[in-house]
Formats: structure tokens, C-alpha cells, sequence
């Protein structure tokens, strides 16, 4: 340990610290603009100047390794002129736009220039005006003028994003940040330059001159939109939702967000919010109050039980909504003898269930896997499911992970690979066989010899016909090398819903094979957000009575329902979530319910008062909570290890299957409603992607219109030539134009029309 001294503070601190991390640690503020604790040191801004002992000259902070014995000055006379000298150079060229500009009350420079500025300047030249960029959808660049730059959004996309999409071009005072010409900024976590940037060159483009930061109020919540459980601060106005800011959490999410969970908000207030609750009759919907229309569901409810049974009634539940939420609806489901509810909407194996000892969960916490030496990931779109938690694999594969891929596809990562392996998905079990019995294996080697070894479960895997297979044979090669298990779940509250225990009687495919006479949708879109929406609209059909608790109305909803009820989002409610590593995180909503919607825990306690059923005098989600979630031993419904033994395999490689999972602006109701998110390169309708030597066996030129056919259903597509798939495979991931399609992961036909 190093001894230095700080303004006459004494501090410890380890070889390498730097004078700023030093100063971090005393509690000392050293002014700054490009020092970032999660970016590499430019020293670009000079602003951290400082004093520093027998040193010729003021030092910057942030590059300036500490040396024992070392003693520093932040406020003396020298360092006070240093750091006033350079605010004079910052502010020799930055426009006086402060009225105008987004940035107005909270930033930095404008911070730094009461202290550190002179009141007016010496340079009378013009200054220097800097065109505008067009940097996308989300990042607005427009006024670039008052750019400084710091290079902090050039060595995030480069450093954290992978892969480097804005650049500084030119020299001197004709420098400029852009992008690289003719693009667009893509990377899934663009928005986070926005909370970088210490100016006002890079705003929000759908908040631009929405609100001032001074008019917007603050909360705390969660974010819906994958198991990562992202914290979130939402900043609200007149009771909406103006704009999402991370909150910073080392264990989960660090600094950043994705823009998924950024810019989703714009959905909130879509044209399709379902104001009031509404019942068909006669082919008409009319709108009706809320004890109408609970009333409704209980005379029918009741009426089918009756005259059908009770075992004609099936719940489908999305597994983004609550805790307090899914435990109340199995409540609701234990009183009124429903035996049938279901979590897993896109899961086509249900084998698996009855092995379980637990709630399939990461297996470890998110530090704990960025801290593994070797990790093998199976069938998983990395940087759609899980945007945040790649750019944590993604650091620690750069500082010595041995990262292995096997994949359907060759997704590009920006990161470097132990190994990769790209084949049909109906090969995967006897891999993943292979590999726990071939010990001279490179990838078993390497898990064998790691510290800290972790096999990973993703999407495509869960959702694979053969699931169960694949499964017994990741155990296996865990309990070979001695790697821990894990599953990337799927929605953010996956976990809660398995330790709740919700998926009980038939599966999903099982009602949508054999239909039911009523069904209880639970913030579900049976059109994309089943694994077969177009089997899933057509047994709903079939149902005498279908009951819609939902945030948006549908054409889908309109045809197939008999009656909807608004519930609130998540930023309208108050609730929990388990996220991928078990952690139990709370949140309360942030803005007033819209119109007439009402918490989907909040309509499921009245009902359970409307049917007379006993436990249902819950007058906060607190409370419903503390008797859902014994919180002390929540970690022992973890678990994910299986029982099942069935080596049978289903499927072969000879057939051609979809791959790609879920487009990654397309994975719930919130984004897909989002117009800046759907503005994306990432939300446009896919291509369907295949391998050359398939393309030609098929008979299909590149480019060409032909179509896409899964069970009956056909759509047109475009079909383009793709070397990094393997044969017999065709890359197409769900999105709302194709969800008429099929399950993901099945098998499909191209043909010519």
C-alpha cells in the first residue's frame, strides 16, 4: 500500500491508483470532464489539474499514478489557476445557449463555470460553429457546437459497447466527434453517450424539449424488460413519464442501461391504452365501470365452472407482471378450483417440469459470473436477451474469461471468443453429450482446468422442442467439469413466477392443443407473445369466454375477447421482481394510473372479494408481498437441478428450422408500442437468413420474395445468402410482421409462391 496526502488528509491506496481514484476515496471533488470510472483515461479535458509536490508542473489527476509519499494540492493557488486557465480555453469556443439548451440544469460545464469560469471572456473572435449529426432515432447530435470534446462517448461504443461507432475526425480547432459517415449509432446501449456527455452536444432525442430538469420530479423503480432487473430512476411531470435514467447499481446493472429499458416510455401513452374496462355484446364493445364489468367475470366464471367444470378454465400469464400479481392470481386460481396456469408462454418442452427441484435461476450472482475464468453459453441471441449483462461478459472476456459460444448463428459480439461453435440447433444435445464425454475436448479441457466454471442456458435452448435433452446434457457436462448450471431467463420476473410456482397443470402447448372454455389473460398478446400465435388466437377462438386484463387494446383482443379490463404498466404500479441471480427487488409506481386502469394486483384482490373468497383483505402490495415471498429463505427455491433422465432425442439436423429468438424491440408490449425504439435499424423487418449451400439446394436465388410457411401459415419474406449460419437453418427472428408464422425454434419451409 501507497501512503499519499490530499489537501492534509492521509490516505492509503494500492500501486497503480491514480490521484483522482485517491481522491474519490478521501470524499475530495477534483473537477473533471473525460475522467469516467468506467472508461479508459483520456486526459483530454486537462480540468483535473492539480498540484503535486516537486512536480514542475500542475498534473492531471486522472492520469497521474500515485507514488508513496506523495502530496497533493486540489484548491491551492497553482491548481485553482491551472483548472481556471483551462475553463477559459472550454468556453472560448462553446456557444452562449444556456436558455435554450436541454442540457440546462444539469450540466457539467455549466456547473464547473461558476467556479472555476471568469463572468465574461477575453476572446472577441467568432466563435466556431460545427454542423449538426445524424446519429440515429434515440441520440440526438444536432448541436455539436457545443461539443468540448471529452471523448467519453467515443470509448464507450468502443469500450463498453464493443464495438467503436463514433470517432473523432480532423485536427486542432477543426476537430470533430461523429459518426462514422453514412451510419447511424446502433449499438443496443446507445442512450448511455446521453448521460455521459458533460454538455449539451448529445441529448435525448425523444425528450428534446420535452421538460427542464428542474420542473421534473424523481423516482426510484425497476426495469420490466429483461431478467437483469435493471434499477431505473423515472423522471415524471404533470403525472407522466417524461424520461428513464439508470440508477446506479454495482451488483446489477453498474451505471448503465439498455436502450430498451431507456426509451420503452414512449409507449406509455400510446393510442391503444385501454382507458376503460370493456364487454362485447353482440359483436359491438361498449364501455362499462369497474363493478360491471368484475361482475361479468364472475357470473361467467362461475357459469362455465358449472355447466363445463372447473378444468375447463386455463390462465395464460406473462412472466413480466409482479410478484405480488402472479401470487394473487394463483390465490384467485386455488379458490375458485382452476387448475391450469401458465408462465412459460413460449416453451414448447414441457418434459423438464416434473424434475425440477427448484426455480431455474443464473446459478450465481451477476458479479459472481463476470468473475468466472470459463463460461459456455448454449442457444442464446446474447446482445437481444441480455444487452446489459453482454457488456459485462464482454469486459470480463477482455480481461481474461475464456468465453464459448454454441450457437445457431454467428452473432457478432465485439469480443474475444475461447471458442465457437455454430450448428443446428437439433445437434445441440448430442454436443453438449459429446462434450461431457470427450475429456481431451478443448472446451471441456478449458472448463475442467477453470477456477470458476459456468455452462449458461439461453433462450433458443428453452425454447427448443427438445429442450429436456438438452438440458439433461448440459447437467451432465456441468457435473464432468464441475461447472455451475445457469439459465438466462427469459422475462424479468421468470424466476419469481418459478419460485411462486405458478406453471402447474396443463402447459401452454397442451391448452393450445386441447382448448379451453375460458381463459384468463394476464397482460399476454396471444399473437406474438405465445410460442404459436396463430394456434394460440385460434384455440382462444374456440373459448366460449375470454377475459383480457391488459395495459393495450388489439385487433386480436377485439375478435377473440369477450371482455378487457385495464391494468397499469409497471411504472403505474407498485410491485417486485426476482431477477436473474434471485435478487428480490421492489419498487413503487412512479406516475398516477392512466385514464380508468387499476394494478393487476389491485383487480385480482376485488375479485377474489367479488367470488367471497377467504384471504383477499390485502390493502397494499407490501403486504401481499410479506405473504408471497418468505424473503429470508428465498435463495432455497433455487435450484437447477433436474431429476429427468430421458435420453430420447426428438428432432433431426436434416430438417430446416427457425432460428434468431425474439427481436429484441419485440419482446413485450411496452417496446413494441415504442416509437423511437421501433425507428431502430434493430426493430425493421428481418430477412430471412440462411446458409448458401441450403439457399441453393432450395433452389433460391439471393434477394429473392418467396414464402415463409410454418403450420399452415405463410408469409412473404426476402431471402438473403448468410455464411455464418449453418446449413439447414433459417435465421428469422420473431418480430410483428411474422409472428402469423409459428414457434420459434420449429421447422420451416421456403418456397416460391
Amino acid at each position: 500500500m501507497l501512503q499519499i496526502e490530499i489537501d492534509g488528509k492521509q490516505v492509503s491506496v494500492e500501486q497503480g491508483t491514480t490521484v483522482m481514484e485517491a481522491a474519490h476515496k478521501l470524499g475530495t471533488y477534483i473537477p473533471h470532464f473525460c475522467y469516467h470510472k468506467k472508461l479508459s483515461i483520456a486526459a483530454n479535458c486537462r480540468m483535473c489539474l492539480v498540484e503535486v509536490e516537486k512536480a514542475p508542473k500542475p498534473l492531471p489527476a486522472c492520469a497521474t499514478p500515485v507514488t508513496d509519499g506523495m502530496v497533493v494540492h486540489t484548491h491551492s493557488p497553482k491548481a485553482k489557476q491551472a483548472q481556471e486557465g483551462v475553463m477559459e480555453f472550454l468556453l472560448i469556443n462553446h456557444p452562449l445557449d444556456c436558455p435554450i439548451c436541454d442540457q440546462g440544469g444539469e450540466c457539467q460545464l455549466q456547473d464547473l463555470a461558476v467556479g472555476y469560469g471568469q463572468s465574461s471572456s477575453r476572446y472577441q473572435e467568432e466563435k466556431r460553429s460545427v454542423v449538426g449529426k445524424d446519429m440515429g432515432p434515440l441520440v440526438s447530435a444536432a448541436e455539436m457546437s457545443r461539443c468540448i470534446h471529452c471523448t467519453r462517448c467515443v470509448r464507450f461504443t468502443e469500450e463498453i459497447a464493443g464495438m467503436q461507432e463514433i470517432a473523432m475526425a480532423n485536427r486542432g480547432e477543426f476537430s470533430e466527434i461523429m459518426p462514422f459517415i453514412g451510419k447511424a449509432v446502433e449499438t443496443e446501449l446507445s442512450g448511455n453517450v446521453i448521460d455521459l456527455c458533460p454538455v449539451g452536444a448529445l441529448t435525448s432525442k425523444p425528450f428534446r424539449y420535452d421538460a427542464r430538469s428542474w420542473e421534473l420530479s424523481r423516482r426510484k423503480t425497476i426495469s420490466a424488460h429483461d431478467a437483469l432487473g435493471s434499477n431505473l430512476i423515472v423522471q415524471t411531470k404533470d403525472h407522466t413519464v417524461r424520461r428513464v435514467l439508470p440508477l446506479e447499481n454495482e451488483a446489477v446493472n453498474e451505471c448503465w442501461i439498455s436502450d430498451r429499458d431507456r426509451f420503452s416510455y414512449e409507449s406509455l401513452y400510446h393510442e391503444s391504452r385501454l382507458k376503460t374496462p370493456k364487454i362485447k355484446h353482440g359483436g359491438e364493445w361498449h364501455e362499462v365501470d369497474w363493478p360491471t364489468a368484475l361482475e361479468y367475470v364472475r357470473k361467467t366464471l362461475d357459469c362455465i365452472a358449472k355447466e363445463d367444470g372447473k378444468d375447463q378454465i386455463g390462465i395464460w400469464a406473462n412472466p413480466m407482471n409482479t410478484v405480488e400479481e402472479l401470487y394473487l392470481t394463483k390465490k384467485l386460481a386455488e379458490g375458485l378450483g382452476i387448475k391450469h396456469i401458465s408462465t412459460r408462454l413460449q416453451q414448447q418442452d414441457n418434459r423438464l417440469s416434473d424434475g425440477l427441484k427448484g426455480a431455474q435461476w443464473l446459478g450465481q450472482s451477476i458479479q459472481d459470473l463476470a468473475a468466472n475464468d470459463a463460461v459456455l453459453i448454449v442457444g442464446a441471441n446474447l446482445r437481444k436477451e441480455q444487452p446489459l449483462l453482454t457488456a459485462r461478459l464482454r469486459r470480463a472476456a477482455k480481461n481474461g474469461m475464456a468465453l464459448s459460444l454454441v450457437a445457431s448463428s454467428h452473432e457478432e459480439l465485439h469480443m474475444p471468443l475461447f471458442a465457437r461453435k455454430v450448428t443446428h440447433p437439433n445437434d445441440w444435445a448430442d454436443l453438449l453429450g459429446n462434450l461431457a464425454d470427450d475429456t481431451q475436448s478443448a472446451i471441456t479441457d478449458n472448463l475442467k482446468q477453470a477456477e470458476k466454471a459456468t455452462i449458461l442456458l439461453g433462450a433458443e435452448v428453452q425454447n427448443h422442442p427438445d429442450y429436456a435433452a438438452i438440458y439433461v446434457a448440459a447437467q451432465k457436462l456441468a457435473a464432468v467439469t464441475g461447472a455451475v448450471l445457469g439459465i438466462l431467463p427469459q422475462a424479468a420476473n421468470s424466476v419469481g413466477a418459478d419460485v411462486l410456482g405458478l406453471n402447474i397443470g396443463h402447459s401452454i402447448q397442451q391448452m393450445l392443443q386441447e382448448p379451453k372454455k375460458a381463459v384468463l389473460l394476464l397482460n399476454v398478446e396471444p399473437e406474438i407473445d405465445v410460442a404459436d400465435g396463430v394456434q394460440a388466437v385460434a384455440a382462444l377462438k374456440q373459448a366460449q369466454s375470454v377475459m383480457a386484463f391488459t395495459p393495450f387494446e388489439s385487433e386480436t383482443l377485439r375478435e377473440v375477447c369477450d371482455v378487457m379490463l385495464p391494468i397499469a404498466p409497471f411504472t403505474e404500479t407498485s410491485g417486485s421482481f426476482v431477477n436473474m441471480e434471485g435478487r428480490l427487488q421492489s419498487f413503487h409506481g412512479v406516475v398516477k394510473g392512466f385514464a380508468d386502469s387499476r394494478p393487476l394486483w389491485k383487480v385480482l384482490r376485488v375479485l377474489g372479494n367479488v367470488f367471497e373468497l377467504a384471504g383477499f383483505e390485502f390493502d397494499s402490495s407490501e403486504k401481499v408481498l410479506q405473504v408471497a415471498v418468505d424473503k429470508a429463505n428465498l435463495s432455497e427455491k433455487l435450484s437447477n437441478q433436474s431429476s429427468w433422465q430421458d435420453s430420447s432425442r426428438q428432432n433431426s439436423n436434416q430438417l430446416l428450422v427457425r432460428v434468431g429468438g425474439v427481436g429484441i424491440y419485440h419482446t413485450d408490449a411496452l417496446v413494441r408500442r415504442s416509437a423511437p425504439l421501433q425507428a431502430t435499424s434493430h426493430a425493421q423487418v428481418p430477412a430471412a437468413r440462411v446458409n448458401p449451400v441450403t439457399l441453393s439446394v432450395l433452389g433460391l436465388q439471393e434477394g429473392e420474395r418467396v414464402y415463409a410457411m410454418q403450420n399452415g401459415n405463410r408469409i412473404k419474406v426476402t431471402v438473403l445468402s448468410d455464411t455464418g449460419l449453418p446449413e439447414n437453418v433459417v435465421y428469422l427472428p420473431l418480430h410483428t410482421e411474422n409472428a402469423a408464422l409459428g414457434a420459434l425454434m420449429n421447422t420451416i419451409e421456403l418456397v416460391r409462391g
